[in-house]
Protein backbone atom coordinates (compact mmCIF):
# COMPACT_ATOMS: atom_id res chain seq x y z
CA UNK A 1 0.00 0.00 0.00
CA UNK A 2 2.85 2.36 0.99
CA UNK A 3 4.56 1.73 -2.03
CA UNK A 4 1.63 2.40 -4.53
CA UNK A 5 1.30 5.64 -2.58
CA UNK A 6 4.98 6.28 -3.07
CA UNK A 7 4.54 5.64 -6.53
CA UNK A 8 1.62 7.43 -7.29
CA UNK A 9 2.86 10.43 -5.69
CA UNK A 10 6.13 10.14 -7.85
CA UNK A 11 3.71 9.48 -11.18
CA UNK A 12 2.23 12.90 -9.72
CA UNK A 13 5.57 14.87 -9.60
CA UNK A 14 6.77 13.71 -12.86
CA UNK A 15 3.87 15.03 -14.27
CA UNK A 16 4.23 18.57 -13.26
CA UNK A 17 7.59 18.52 -13.85
CA UNK A 18 6.68 17.51 -17.73
CA UNK A 19 4.15 20.09 -17.53
CA UNK A 20 6.36 22.78 -15.98
CA UNK A 21 9.23 21.74 -18.36
CA UNK A 22 6.47 21.83 -21.14
CA UNK A 23 5.61 25.56 -20.29
CA UNK A 24 8.84 26.43 -20.47
CA UNK A 25 9.58 25.51 -24.03
CA UNK A 26 6.83 25.76 -25.62
CA UNK A 27 4.97 29.33 -26.37
CA UNK A 28 1.09 29.15 -24.33
CA UNK A 29 -1.33 28.28 -26.74
CA UNK A 30 -4.12 30.12 -24.70
CA UNK A 31 -2.56 32.96 -25.53
CA UNK A 32 -2.95 34.81 -29.29
CA UNK A 33 0.52 34.99 -30.74
CA UNK A 34 1.13 37.97 -32.92
CA UNK A 35 1.45 37.84 -36.53
CA UNK A 36 4.93 39.75 -37.71
CA UNK A 37 5.40 41.89 -41.54
CA UNK A 38 9.23 42.87 -41.63
CA UNK A 39 9.09 45.34 -44.23
CA UNK A 40 12.73 45.70 -45.39
CA UNK A 41 13.29 48.27 -48.06
CA UNK A 42 17.00 48.55 -49.80
CA UNK A 43 19.10 52.09 -49.27
CA UNK A 44 16.51 54.09 -47.92
CA UNK A 45 17.33 56.43 -45.64
CA UNK A 46 16.02 58.52 -42.59
CA UNK A 47 16.64 61.63 -44.16
CA UNK A 48 14.31 60.72 -46.83
CA UNK A 49 11.21 60.00 -44.58
CA UNK A 50 8.48 62.68 -42.99
CA UNK A 51 8.31 60.66 -40.03
CA UNK A 52 12.27 61.07 -39.35
CA UNK A 53 11.42 65.26 -40.31
CA UNK A 54 12.64 64.84 -43.78
CA UNK A 55 11.96 67.99 -45.89
CA UNK A 56 12.42 67.03 -49.48
CA UNK A 57 9.36 64.36 -49.40
CA UNK A 58 6.82 63.29 -47.39
CA UNK A 59 5.45 59.27 -46.84
CA UNK A 60 2.13 58.99 -45.11
CA UNK A 61 1.61 55.61 -45.48
CA UNK A 62 5.32 55.18 -43.07
CA UNK A 63 4.15 57.77 -41.25
CA UNK A 64 1.24 55.32 -40.36
CA UNK A 65 3.45 53.02 -39.09
CA UNK A 66 5.45 55.40 -36.86
CA UNK A 67 2.39 57.63 -35.60
CA UNK A 68 0.74 53.99 -34.40
CA UNK A 69 3.73 52.72 -32.27
CA UNK A 70 7.52 54.02 -31.95
CA UNK A 71 10.23 55.27 -33.85
CA UNK A 72 13.71 54.74 -32.84
CA UNK A 73 15.77 57.96 -33.49
CA UNK A 74 19.49 56.07 -32.57
CA UNK A 75 18.86 52.73 -34.65
CA UNK A 76 22.16 51.48 -36.44
CA UNK A 77 23.39 48.88 -38.55
CA UNK A 78 26.55 46.50 -37.33
CA UNK A 79 28.04 46.70 -41.57
CA UNK A 80 26.44 49.30 -43.75
CA UNK A 81 26.22 47.16 -47.09
CA UNK A 82 23.84 45.02 -48.46
CA UNK A 83 24.35 41.38 -48.23
CA UNK A 84 26.00 41.92 -44.25
CA UNK A 85 23.27 43.97 -43.12
CA UNK A 86 20.93 41.12 -44.18
CA UNK A 87 22.81 38.20 -42.65
CA UNK A 88 23.18 40.25 -39.51
CA UNK A 89 19.46 40.79 -39.33
CA UNK A 90 18.64 37.06 -39.93
CA UNK A 91 21.47 35.64 -37.41
CA UNK A 92 21.46 38.35 -34.53
CA UNK A 93 25.12 38.19 -35.23
CA UNK A 94 27.64 39.94 -36.61
CA UNK A 95 29.77 39.46 -39.63
CA UNK A 96 32.66 37.92 -38.55
CA UNK A 97 30.62 35.02 -36.93
CA UNK A 98 27.71 34.67 -39.50
CA UNK A 99 30.39 34.53 -42.45
CA UNK A 100 29.11 37.58 -44.41
CA UNK A 101 31.64 40.29 -44.24
CA UNK A 102 31.11 41.46 -48.23
CA UNK A 103 28.61 41.26 -50.87
CA UNK A 104 30.62 38.35 -52.77
CA UNK A 105 30.56 35.85 -50.16
CA UNK A 106 27.40 33.33 -49.76
CA UNK A 107 25.35 33.24 -46.96
CA UNK A 108 25.08 29.40 -45.17
CA UNK A 109 21.62 28.82 -44.78
CA UNK A 110 22.76 26.08 -42.58
CA UNK A 111 23.49 28.16 -39.81
CA UNK A 112 20.55 29.16 -36.67
CA UNK A 113 18.46 31.86 -38.33
CA UNK A 114 15.50 33.56 -36.33
CA UNK A 115 12.74 32.33 -39.37
CA UNK A 116 13.90 29.11 -38.34
CA UNK A 117 13.38 29.23 -34.61
CA UNK A 118 9.70 30.96 -35.42
CA UNK A 119 8.63 28.17 -37.99
CA UNK A 120 10.00 25.23 -35.57
CA UNK A 121 7.53 27.03 -33.09
CA UNK A 122 4.42 26.88 -35.30
CA UNK A 123 4.55 30.23 -37.68
CA UNK A 124 4.02 29.88 -40.72
CA UNK A 125 7.01 31.93 -42.79
CA UNK A 126 7.80 33.39 -46.35
CA UNK A 127 10.40 35.09 -47.81
CA UNK A 128 9.26 37.83 -50.84
CA UNK A 129 11.35 40.12 -52.64
CA UNK A 130 15.11 41.03 -52.65
CA UNK A 131 17.41 38.30 -50.46
CA UNK A 132 20.76 39.07 -52.12
CA UNK A 133 22.81 36.21 -50.11
CA UNK A 134 23.50 33.96 -53.36
CA UNK A 135 22.13 30.35 -51.10
CA UNK A 136 18.46 29.76 -51.75
CA UNK A 137 16.59 31.08 -48.65
CA UNK A 138 16.16 28.29 -45.36
CA UNK A 139 13.56 28.70 -42.74
CA UNK A 140 10.34 29.45 -44.75
CA UNK A 141 7.64 27.61 -45.67
CA UNK A 142 7.26 29.63 -48.79
CA UNK A 143 9.47 31.90 -50.78
CA UNK A 144 10.12 34.00 -53.97
CA UNK A 145 13.09 35.91 -54.20
CA UNK A 146 14.57 38.43 -56.80
CA UNK A 147 18.13 37.07 -58.21
CA UNK A 148 20.82 39.09 -56.89
CA UNK A 149 19.54 43.00 -57.10
CA UNK A 150 16.88 41.99 -59.31
CA UNK A 151 15.48 44.90 -61.76
CA UNK A 152 12.80 47.55 -61.27
CA UNK A 153 10.66 46.31 -64.48
CA UNK A 154 9.46 43.31 -65.78
CA UNK A 155 11.63 41.59 -63.33
CA UNK A 156 12.72 37.88 -62.89
CA UNK A 157 11.97 36.38 -59.57
CA UNK A 158 12.78 32.59 -58.29
CA UNK A 159 9.68 31.34 -56.48
CA UNK A 160 10.33 27.98 -54.40
CA UNK A 161 13.41 27.24 -56.92
CA UNK A 162 11.70 28.19 -60.45
CA UNK A 163 12.84 31.24 -62.34
CA UNK A 164 10.62 32.96 -64.08
CA UNK A 165 9.73 36.69 -65.54
CA UNK A 166 7.02 38.50 -64.85
CA UNK A 167 5.18 41.64 -66.03
CA UNK A 168 5.31 44.76 -64.24
CA UNK A 169 6.81 46.99 -61.46
CA UNK A 170 8.98 45.26 -58.93
CA UNK A 171 7.81 47.42 -55.77
CA UNK A 172 4.32 46.69 -56.68
CA UNK A 173 4.93 43.15 -57.83
CA UNK A 174 6.70 42.11 -54.61
CA UNK A 175 3.69 43.50 -52.55
CA UNK A 176 1.37 41.32 -54.63
CA UNK A 177 3.00 38.22 -53.88
CA UNK A 178 3.43 38.95 -50.41
CA UNK A 179 -0.46 39.57 -49.97
CA UNK A 180 -1.15 37.38 -51.80
CA UNK A 181 0.31 34.44 -49.26
CA UNK A 182 -1.14 36.18 -46.37
CA UNK A 183 -4.45 35.60 -47.89
CA UNK A 184 -4.06 32.42 -48.59
CA UNK A 185 -2.12 31.20 -45.45
CA UNK A 186 -3.36 28.53 -42.56
CA UNK A 187 -5.72 31.56 -40.64
CA UNK A 188 -5.58 29.05 -37.90
CA UNK A 189 -1.57 29.00 -37.53
CA UNK A 190 0.74 33.00 -36.70
CA UNK A 191 2.65 34.39 -40.04
CA UNK A 192 5.86 35.56 -40.49
CA UNK A 193 6.46 37.77 -43.37
CA UNK A 194 9.71 39.06 -44.49
CA UNK A 195 8.39 41.91 -47.29
CA UNK A 196 11.92 43.01 -48.85
CA UNK A 197 11.84 45.48 -51.82
CA UNK A 198 14.65 46.73 -54.01
CA UNK A 199 14.00 50.20 -54.07
CA UNK A 200 15.27 52.45 -53.94
CA UNK A 201 18.86 50.61 -55.29
CA UNK A 202 20.73 52.13 -57.57
CA UNK A 203 19.78 53.06 -60.39
CA UNK A 204 16.89 54.41 -59.12
CA UNK A 205 14.03 53.17 -61.84
CA UNK A 206 10.91 55.01 -60.56
CA UNK A 207 7.45 53.66 -61.76
CA UNK A 208 6.00 55.28 -65.09
CA UNK A 209 3.18 56.40 -62.57
CA UNK A 210 5.42 58.31 -60.51
CA UNK A 211 8.22 59.79 -63.73
CA UNK A 212 7.17 63.49 -63.53
CA UNK A 213 6.90 63.56 -59.55
CA UNK A 214 8.81 66.61 -58.70
CA UNK A 215 9.19 67.83 -62.54
CA UNK A 216 8.22 71.34 -61.26
CA UNK A 217 10.09 71.39 -57.79
CA UNK A 218 13.46 72.14 -56.78
CA UNK A 219 14.50 69.62 -54.14
CA UNK A 220 16.57 71.40 -50.75
CA UNK A 221 20.03 70.89 -51.59
CA UNK A 222 22.29 69.33 -48.67
CA UNK A 223 24.68 72.61 -47.21
CA UNK A 224 27.90 70.56 -47.33
CA UNK A 225 27.25 69.05 -50.80
CA UNK A 226 30.22 70.91 -51.94
CA UNK A 227 32.38 69.24 -48.69
CA UNK A 228 36.32 69.88 -49.42
CA UNK A 229 37.15 67.37 -46.79
CA UNK A 230 38.80 69.90 -44.37
CA UNK A 231 39.67 68.43 -41.26
CA UNK A 232 38.72 64.69 -42.42
CA UNK A 233 41.27 61.78 -43.35
CA UNK A 234 41.80 59.72 -46.41
CA UNK A 235 39.05 58.06 -46.43
CA UNK A 236 36.70 60.51 -47.23
CA UNK A 237 38.75 62.04 -49.90
CA UNK A 238 39.82 59.31 -51.79
CA UNK A 239 36.29 57.24 -51.85
CA UNK A 240 34.53 57.00 -55.12
CA UNK A 241 30.46 58.04 -54.10
CA UNK A 242 30.70 61.81 -55.32
CA UNK A 243 27.63 62.50 -56.98
CA UNK A 244 29.67 65.20 -58.99
CA UNK A 245 32.59 62.98 -59.78
CA UNK A 246 31.65 59.18 -59.98
CA UNK A 247 27.99 58.73 -60.55
CA UNK A 248 27.30 57.67 -64.42
CA UNK A 249 25.47 59.46 -66.92
CA UNK A 250 23.53 57.19 -68.62
CA UNK A 251 23.03 54.50 -66.58
CA UNK A 252 22.73 56.82 -62.89
CA UNK A 253 21.47 59.88 -64.51
CA UNK A 254 19.43 58.81 -67.33
CA UNK A 255 21.45 61.25 -69.73
CA UNK A 256 20.03 59.07 -72.81
CA UNK A 257 21.74 60.95 -75.96
CA UNK A 258 25.03 59.72 -75.48
CA UNK A 259 26.29 56.85 -77.02
CA UNK A 260 29.42 55.51 -74.91
CA UNK A 261 30.76 55.83 -71.92
CA UNK A 262 32.63 53.05 -70.12
CA UNK A 263 30.09 50.16 -71.43
CA UNK A 264 28.05 51.21 -69.04
CA UNK A 265 25.59 52.41 -71.97
CA UNK A 266 25.35 48.70 -73.05
CA UNK A 267 24.65 48.06 -69.58
CA UNK A 268 21.54 50.48 -69.55
CA UNK A 269 20.50 49.20 -72.45
CA UNK A 270 19.82 45.87 -71.53
CA UNK A 271 18.29 47.01 -67.93
CA UNK A 272 15.86 49.58 -70.40
CA UNK A 273 15.32 46.96 -72.75
CA UNK A 274 13.13 44.39 -70.45
CA UNK A 275 10.36 47.21 -70.99
CA UNK A 276 7.79 46.90 -72.93
CA UNK A 277 6.86 49.32 -75.59
CA UNK A 278 4.36 51.38 -73.40
CA UNK A 279 6.59 51.24 -70.85
CA UNK A 280 9.34 52.59 -72.57
CA UNK A 281 7.80 55.18 -74.28
CA UNK A 282 6.77 56.76 -71.34
CA UNK A 283 10.59 56.49 -69.62
CA UNK A 284 12.31 58.07 -72.27
CA UNK A 285 9.44 60.98 -72.89
CA UNK A 286 10.00 61.53 -68.99
CA UNK A 287 13.36 62.83 -69.62
CA UNK A 288 13.51 64.45 -72.88
CA UNK A 289 13.31 67.70 -72.70
CA UNK A 290 15.43 67.83 -69.63
CA UNK A 291 18.18 65.96 -71.26
CA UNK A 292 18.06 68.41 -74.41
CA UNK A 293 18.23 71.03 -71.77
CA UNK A 294 20.86 70.18 -70.32
CA UNK A 295 22.66 69.40 -73.17
CA UNK A 296 22.35 72.58 -74.35
CA UNK A 297 23.03 74.30 -71.36
CA UNK A 298 26.68 73.00 -71.25
CA UNK A 299 26.99 73.31 -67.34
CA UNK A 300 30.28 73.43 -65.34
CA UNK A 301 31.12 73.68 -61.93
CA UNK A 302 28.62 74.13 -59.03
CA UNK A 303 26.18 74.56 -61.56
CA UNK A 304 26.74 71.39 -63.10
CA UNK A 305 26.54 69.57 -59.31
CA UNK A 306 23.77 70.56 -58.99
CA UNK A 307 21.81 69.84 -61.63
CA UNK A 308 23.23 66.33 -60.97
CA UNK A 309 21.91 66.45 -57.62
CA UNK A 310 18.23 67.32 -58.71
CA UNK A 311 18.14 64.60 -60.93
CA UNK A 312 19.46 61.67 -58.72
CA UNK A 313 17.34 63.18 -55.70
CA UNK A 314 14.19 62.96 -57.57
CA UNK A 315 14.89 59.54 -58.76
CA UNK A 316 15.47 58.58 -55.77
CA UNK A 317 12.25 59.90 -54.28
CA UNK A 318 10.23 58.63 -56.96
CA UNK A 319 11.11 55.51 -55.86
CA UNK A 320 10.39 55.91 -52.29
CA UNK A 321 7.07 57.23 -53.55
CA UNK A 322 6.53 53.54 -55.02
CA UNK A 323 7.48 51.56 -51.57
CA UNK A 324 5.37 54.26 -49.44
CA UNK A 325 2.15 53.35 -51.94
CA UNK A 326 2.82 49.69 -51.48
CA UNK A 327 3.26 49.81 -47.57
CA UNK A 328 -0.30 51.51 -47.73
CA UNK A 329 -1.59 48.79 -49.84
CA UNK A 330 -0.45 46.40 -46.71
CA UNK A 331 -1.56 48.14 -44.07
CA UNK A 332 -4.73 48.70 -45.91
CA UNK A 333 -5.54 45.11 -46.06
CA UNK A 334 -4.73 43.91 -42.50
CA UNK A 335 -7.35 46.95 -41.23
CA UNK A 336 -9.63 45.38 -44.32
CA UNK A 337 -9.13 41.84 -42.73
CA UNK A 338 -9.29 42.69 -38.94
CA UNK A 339 -5.06 41.95 -38.64
CA UNK A 340 -3.86 44.99 -37.91
CA UNK A 341 -4.66 44.95 -33.63
CA UNK A 342 -2.57 41.44 -33.59
CA UNK A 343 -0.13 42.55 -35.98
CA UNK A 344 3.63 43.90 -35.62
CA UNK A 345 4.81 45.86 -38.09
CA UNK A 346 8.05 46.85 -38.39
CA UNK A 347 9.63 49.13 -41.17
CA UNK A 348 13.12 49.54 -41.71
CA UNK A 349 16.45 49.78 -44.37
CA UNK A 350 19.18 47.58 -44.77
CA UNK A 351 21.38 50.81 -44.16
CA UNK A 352 20.98 54.34 -44.48
CA UNK A 353 22.46 56.19 -47.64
CA UNK A 354 23.97 59.20 -49.29
CA UNK A 355 21.51 62.07 -50.44
CA UNK A 356 24.04 64.43 -51.18
CA UNK A 357 25.38 65.23 -47.63
CA UNK A 358 29.14 65.31 -48.42
CA UNK A 359 28.40 65.33 -52.11
CA UNK A 360 28.05 61.55 -51.85
CA UNK A 361 25.38 58.83 -52.64
CA UNK A 362 26.35 55.10 -51.39
CA UNK A 363 26.98 54.13 -47.69
CA UNK A 364 29.48 52.08 -46.45
CA UNK A 365 30.84 54.39 -44.10
CA UNK A 366 29.92 54.98 -40.27
CA UNK A 367 29.57 58.45 -40.71
CA UNK A 368 25.90 59.33 -39.77
CA UNK A 369 23.84 59.36 -42.78
CA UNK A 370 24.62 55.79 -43.89
CA UNK A 371 25.08 54.12 -40.63
CA UNK A 372 22.30 55.32 -39.07
CA UNK A 373 19.10 53.29 -40.42
CA UNK A 374 14.95 54.03 -40.06
CA UNK A 375 13.49 51.82 -37.48
CA UNK A 376 9.81 51.79 -36.95
CA UNK A 377 7.64 49.24 -35.08
CA UNK A 378 3.38 48.96 -34.85
CA UNK A 379 2.20 46.76 -32.21
CA UNK A 380 -1.31 48.10 -31.08
CA UNK A 381 -1.79 45.73 -27.98
CA UNK A 382 1.30 46.49 -26.38
CA UNK A 383 3.02 49.70 -27.85
CA UNK A 384 1.92 53.12 -26.97
CA UNK A 385 1.13 55.48 -30.56
CA UNK A 386 3.38 58.23 -31.22
CA UNK A 387 6.48 56.79 -29.07
CA UNK A 388 9.75 58.23 -29.39
CA UNK A 389 12.86 56.57 -28.45
CA UNK A 390 16.37 57.42 -27.87
CA UNK A 391 17.71 53.76 -26.86
CA UNK A 392 21.16 52.65 -28.86
CA UNK A 393 20.06 49.91 -31.16
CA UNK A 394 21.47 47.84 -33.89
CA UNK A 395 20.00 45.33 -36.33
CA UNK A 396 21.38 43.11 -34.19
CA UNK A 397 18.46 43.40 -31.96
CA UNK A 398 15.86 42.67 -34.31
CA UNK A 399 15.99 38.46 -33.88
CA UNK A 400 16.01 38.71 -30.23
CA UNK A 401 13.18 41.00 -30.02
CA UNK A 402 11.10 39.57 -32.85
CA UNK A 403 11.50 35.94 -30.95
CA UNK A 404 10.50 37.25 -27.46
CA UNK A 405 7.43 38.93 -28.75
CA UNK A 406 6.23 35.61 -30.68
CA UNK A 407 7.20 33.34 -27.35
CA UNK A 408 10.29 31.41 -28.33
CA UNK A 409 13.53 31.16 -26.20
CA UNK A 410 16.21 33.54 -27.68
CA UNK A 411 19.44 31.81 -28.02
CA UNK A 412 21.92 32.47 -26.01
CA UNK A 413 24.55 33.01 -28.87
CA UNK A 414 23.08 35.53 -30.25
CA UNK A 415 24.21 39.17 -29.59
CA UNK A 416 21.34 41.43 -30.02
CA UNK A 417 19.13 42.59 -27.46
CA UNK A 418 15.32 42.30 -27.33
CA UNK A 419 13.96 45.58 -27.73
CA UNK A 420 10.21 44.57 -26.34
CA UNK A 421 10.89 46.25 -22.78
CA UNK A 422 12.02 49.65 -24.27
CA UNK A 423 9.10 49.55 -26.86
CA UNK A 424 6.38 48.39 -23.75
CA UNK A 425 7.72 51.08 -22.19
CA UNK A 426 7.16 54.08 -23.78
CA UNK A 427 10.70 53.84 -25.19
CA UNK A 428 12.38 54.56 -21.78
CA UNK A 429 15.63 52.52 -21.51
CA UNK A 430 16.18 49.78 -18.90
CA UNK A 431 19.12 50.53 -16.61
CA UNK A 432 21.28 48.56 -18.21
CA UNK A 433 20.93 49.24 -21.36
CA UNK A 434 24.05 49.59 -23.65
CA UNK A 435 25.84 52.76 -23.89
CA UNK A 436 27.66 52.45 -27.45
CA UNK A 437 27.03 50.56 -30.74
CA UNK A 438 30.12 49.01 -32.79
CA UNK A 439 30.91 48.86 -36.27
CA UNK A 440 32.93 47.35 -38.54
CA UNK A 441 33.16 47.65 -42.26
CA UNK A 442 35.34 45.22 -44.60
CA UNK A 443 34.69 45.30 -48.01
CA UNK A 444 37.66 46.96 -48.97
CA UNK A 445 39.29 47.53 -52.09
CA UNK A 446 36.29 47.44 -54.19
CA UNK A 447 33.41 49.46 -56.19
CA UNK A 448 33.51 52.62 -54.09
CA UNK A 449 37.01 52.48 -52.85
CA UNK A 450 35.60 53.07 -48.89
CA UNK A 451 38.34 51.89 -46.94
CA UNK A 452 37.92 49.46 -43.82
CA UNK A 453 37.01 50.86 -40.75
CA UNK A 454 35.66 49.98 -37.38
CA UNK A 455 34.62 52.35 -34.39
CA UNK A 456 31.93 53.02 -31.59
CA UNK A 457 29.73 55.07 -31.18
CA UNK A 458 28.53 56.81 -27.91
CA UNK A 459 24.68 59.34 -28.00
CA UNK A 460 27.59 62.34 -28.07
CA UNK A 461 30.80 61.20 -29.83
CA UNK A 462 32.05 59.08 -32.62
CA UNK A 463 35.53 57.31 -32.61
CA UNK A 464 36.91 55.40 -35.79
CA UNK A 465 40.15 53.55 -36.83
CA UNK A 466 40.40 53.15 -40.79
CA UNK A 467 43.02 50.67 -41.52
CA UNK A 468 44.41 48.09 -43.81
CA UNK A 469 46.40 50.22 -46.20
CA UNK A 470 46.38 53.22 -44.10
CA UNK A 471 46.24 53.96 -40.43
CA UNK A 472 43.96 56.77 -39.00
CA UNK A 473 42.14 57.57 -36.38
CA UNK A 474 38.58 60.13 -36.31
CA UNK A 475 36.62 61.34 -33.66
CA UNK A 476 33.38 63.52 -34.03
CA UNK A 477 31.68 65.61 -31.31
CA UNK A 478 28.31 64.71 -32.00
CA UNK A 479 26.61 67.22 -30.02
CA UNK A 480 28.52 69.94 -31.27
CA UNK A 481 29.29 68.69 -34.67
CA UNK A 482 26.63 66.47 -35.78
CA UNK A 483 27.31 66.45 -39.57
CA UNK A 484 30.97 65.22 -39.00
CA UNK A 485 32.61 68.47 -40.10
CA UNK A 486 35.73 68.50 -37.94
CA UNK A 487 37.95 65.72 -36.91
CA UNK A 488 39.12 66.38 -33.01
CA UNK A 489 41.17 63.36 -32.86
CA UNK A 490 44.26 65.27 -31.78
CA UNK A 491 42.33 68.11 -29.92
CA UNK A 492 43.95 68.24 -26.87
CA UNK A 493 40.70 69.42 -25.46
CA UNK A 494 38.74 66.03 -26.35
CA UNK A 495 41.89 64.00 -24.67
CA UNK A 496 39.58 62.23 -22.21
CA UNK A 497 36.73 61.18 -24.55
CA UNK A 498 39.53 59.61 -26.99
CA UNK A 499 40.98 57.74 -23.88
CA UNK A 500 37.50 56.80 -22.60
CA UNK A 501 36.39 55.62 -26.15
CA UNK A 502 39.29 53.79 -26.77
CA UNK A 503 38.45 51.79 -23.59
CA UNK A 504 35.16 51.31 -24.89
CA UNK A 505 36.62 50.23 -28.31
CA UNK A 506 38.37 47.49 -26.76
CA UNK A 507 35.35 46.20 -24.73
CA UNK A 508 32.93 46.45 -27.30
CA UNK A 509 35.36 44.17 -29.46
CA UNK A 510 35.63 42.07 -26.38
CA UNK A 511 32.20 41.44 -26.09
CA UNK A 512 31.60 40.68 -29.69
CA UNK A 513 34.06 38.74 -30.44
CA UNK A 514 36.05 40.71 -32.89
CA UNK A 515 39.59 40.11 -32.25
CA UNK A 516 41.06 42.70 -35.08
CA UNK A 517 42.35 44.89 -32.21
CA UNK A 518 43.79 42.83 -29.37
CA UNK A 519 46.20 45.67 -27.87
CA UNK A 520 45.01 47.28 -24.72
CA UNK A 521 43.86 51.31 -24.42
CA UNK A 522 47.20 52.52 -23.80
CA UNK A 523 49.29 50.92 -25.94
CA UNK A 524 46.46 52.30 -28.92
CA UNK A 525 47.41 55.69 -27.22
CA UNK A 526 50.89 55.26 -27.83
CA UNK A 527 50.41 53.96 -31.48
CA UNK A 528 48.35 56.75 -32.78
CA UNK A 529 50.75 59.12 -30.88
CA UNK A 530 53.30 58.50 -33.29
Amino acid sequence: MLRNKITGRYLWLLCLISLYTTSCNQPDEKVERPNIIFIMTDDHTTQAMSAYGSVINQTPNMDRIANSGIRFDNAFVTNSICAPSRAVILTGKFSHLNGVINNAQTFDGSQQTFPKLLQASGYQTAMVGKWHLRSDPTGFDYWNILPGQGHYYNPDFIEMGERSQREGYVTTLTTDYALDWVDKRDKEKPFYLMLHHKAPHRNWMPDTKHLNMYDDVDIPMPDNFFDSFENRGTAAETQEMSIVEDMYEIYDLKLMYKTAEKNVDKAFERIVGRLNPEQRKAFDEAYADENEAFRKANLTGEALGKWRYQRYIKDYLRCVASVDDNIGRVLDYLEANGLRENTIIVYTSDQGFYLGEHGWFDKRFMYEESYRTPFIVSYPKTIDKGTVSEALTMNIDVAPTLLEYAGVEVPDDLQGRSLKTVMNNQGKEPENWREATYYHYYEYPAEHAVKRHYGVRTKDFKLMHFYHDVNEWELYDLRNDPKEMKNVFDDAAYQDVKTELLEELREQQKLYGDSIQSQNPVEMLREVSK
